[in-house]
């Protein structure tokens, strides 16, 4: 039985699912947006949404909020004032809240950032994926390299000191020096926080259909490791897979959940995971995937399609597939804190992990080595149920 003697931090997700354009690598819950957004349904329906789960965080305080989509900045800031005055009138929101939006680069959306800002938003994630023409428009962007710099210069103009570039590398077409480029071009622009991860296929894409011709891994892997390095030197701490930040400037949205905390999802498609210390469990729920039937059926039993409890065996392994993510790994008490569960339930994979020199344990923390971190995979595994 799962046993929790505090709660953990808790987060809202917002999902915004429409984009001007889909692009073929993507997997999220993101369609095409007609002519013109149901913006105000969508809004209304969101506050909807809330009032429904509400029960479930009565009491508790709002650490982070995180805005995705699709393309959030596709919606006006008179729509996330109604928005957040909802918000701050139903949730006990943190002063300190660190507050995103995810935007895409583009002129018509970059006007915006300063009514944004001016909201309390205080963290720009900006999806340039590339400074290279040609690999965007490969990957389907609509915004060119000069677009990209234009929008993270107007962010800068805005306010936003905290502010996170995503960057891909394994693009179609891309070579060692492209793939350089695009890091240096990066590091010029000086933003808090970098994301650099690897193009991957994923199910249900357009990609997944009809493949593109990517670099071979071997080189893919070299560039990698240079640029990490390139990373590092330029003073960007990796503390995570993919994520680079300067001093104190890790997202600690994203941090709650590779710590195993506890998140509220509203919108399209959003998932939560609540930590219910009254019914001694997890509980994760699911809303309606398309916008039109989330919209029709927001607040309601239909606008959630999946509601269950975590089972008692897979606690552990889903704590271990998030927390081992981080360079760091954490502290051993937390297992025992998040999972409601003692840690010697795992000694058996925590020893050969430990054995095949995976994993750095000891009963102030739990750590990948170099090796866990190159085979993440195969120590993850080790976690599995049996």
């Amino acid at each position: 039985m799962m046993q929790f003697s505090a709660l953990p931090p808790l987060s809202l997700y917002i999902h915004v699912p429409w984009c001007v354009r889909k692009c073929p690598y993507c997997d999220f819950n993101s369609h095409h947006a007609p002519d013109s957004l149901p913006e105000d349904d969508y809004i209304a329906a969101l506050i909807c949404d809330l009032e429904q789960d509400l029960p479930l965080i009565w009491g508790r305080t709002i650490q982070t909020i995180f805005i995705g989509g699709g393309t959030p900045s596709l919606f006006s800031a008179k729509g996330y004032e109604r928005l957040f005055s909802a918000l701050r009138a139903r949730l006990n929101v943190s002063p300190q809240a660190e507050i995103t939006m995810e935007a895409n680069p583009g002129t018509f959306e970059a006007v915006r950032f300063k009514d944004y800002r001016d909201l309390g938003i205080n963290r720009l994630s900006v999806g340039v994926q590339s400074f290279d023409d040609q690999a965007l428009k490969k990957l389907g962007r609509i915004h060119g390299a000069d677009e990209a710099k234009k929008a993270i210069d107007i962010a800068y103009q805005a306010g936003f000191d905290n502010l996170n570039i995503d960057l891909m590398f394994g693009l179609p077409g891309q070579n060692e020096a492209t793939a350089r480029y695009d890091v240096e071009t990066a590091l010029a622009l000086s933003p808090s926080h970098i994301s650099y991860y690897q193009l991957t296929i994923e199910p249900n894409t357009l990609f997944y259909a009809q493949p593109p011709t990517l670099p071979a891994d071997d080189p893919i892997i070299d560039w990698q490791l240079d640029n990490q390095q390139r990373l590092s030197d330029a003073g960007y701490q990796q503390y995570e897979v993919s994520a680079y930040a300067q001093s104190r400037q890790q997202c600690r949205h994203n941090l709650n959940y590779w710590q195993y905390g506890d998140y509220l999802g509203i919108g399209a498609g959003a998932h939560s995971k609540i930590t219910r210390a009254d019914k001694a469990g997890i509980q994760r729920r699911v809303k309606q995937k398309q916008p039109r039937d989330f919209i029709t059926n927001a607040g309601q039993p239909a606008g959630v399609i999946s509601d269950e409890w975590v089972q008692e065996s897979d606690v552990g392994f889903e704590f271990m597939l998030n927390a081992l993510r981080l360079y760091d790994g954490i502290p051993t008490p937390m297992f025992m804190e998040r999972t409601g569960l003692p840690l010697s339930r795992f000694q058996t994979a925590l020893d050969e992990a430990e054995e095949k020199g995976l994993l750095d344990y000891t009963v102030q923390h739990i750590r990948p080595t170099q090796l866990g971190r190159q085979y993440l995979n195969t120590l993850i595994e080790l976690f599995l149920p049996q």
